[in-house]
């Protein structure tokens, strides 16, 4: 967790190199999901179409595909597992903690913190969102939006993801001349949970490598690992 600074943020630069220095990490990920996201489109696009001719079925061209079932549920099933990712990271970070991990806050400071550390209420700056000097129940929904904010997203996805994948199953069981499966049953399907197992297992060991690894390696200049001459053991510190 990173400490409180006194130090003064920079004045911004006018124009758009100062949009793209202010902005660089949102518009780099951004970007490279955008792009990702296309080349899935394309990549399946020609993987569904090569399915089609082995089944001597009609191809589809890449408009009909991406409104189509199968790359929904490809899209979506990922959509979730991230969201899951953060949505416990987020929630379990409060109360767990990673001795000698940037990921964890210090040792001491385990749970949701004093007002003073939180600058909440009496201890809000004139800096500070309205809803974290407001009391009742703005501040407690300001409290813990992002945790609420990445839940939603993770169930919402989820939903999509069971509803756009028994559509697509169903349309393989038909090609197969198989009866079409309800949405209840889909949801205890092998296909179901083979989608959503096979990714949360590398969305938990990505964060737990991440929260492990960071405790002895080191990346000088990023504020996800330490310092590189801190102590093995030292906790919540960021580089």
């Amino acid at each position: 967790m990173t400490e409180h600074s006194s130090r003064t943020t920079p004045p911004r630069r006018r124009g758009l190199p100062g949009f793209v220095r202010d902005n660089g990490l949102g518009l780099f990920f951004t970007i490279g999901f955008l792009l990702s996201l296309a080349g899935q489109a394309i990549a399946g696009h020609a993987d569904f179409n090569n399915q089609m001719a082995v089944d001597q079925l009609q191809q589809v061209s890449l408009a009909e595909y991406v409104t189509s079932s199968d790359f929904a549920v490809d899209v979506s099933e990922n959509w979730q597992s991230e969201y899951l990712q953060f949505f416990l990271y987020v929630g379990v970070t409060v109360w767990l903690l990673q001795r000698g991990s940037p990921e964890s806050k210090e040792l001491h400071k385990a749970g949701t913190e004093s007002d003073e550390d939180q600058l909440v209420g009496a201890y809000a700056r004139k800096s500070s969102p309205k809803w974290a000097r407001a009391g009742g129940w703005r501040r407690a929904v300001y409290s813990h939006s992002l945790l609420l904010v990445m839940g939603t997203v993770f169930l919402l996805s989820w939903l999509v993801q069971s509803v756009t994948g028994v559509a697509a199953y169903n349309e393989q069981r038909l090609r197969q001349l198989q009866a079409p499966m309800s949405w209840p049953d889909y949801l205890g399907a092998a296909d179901f949970w083979n989608r959503t197992l096979q990714n949360w297992q590398s969305e938990l060991l990505a964060v737990a490598s991440m929260a492990v690894l960071s405790i002895y390696l080191r990346q000088r200049g990023s504020p996800e690992s330490k310092p590189v001459g801190a102590a093995h053991g030292a906790t919540g510190v960021e580089g």
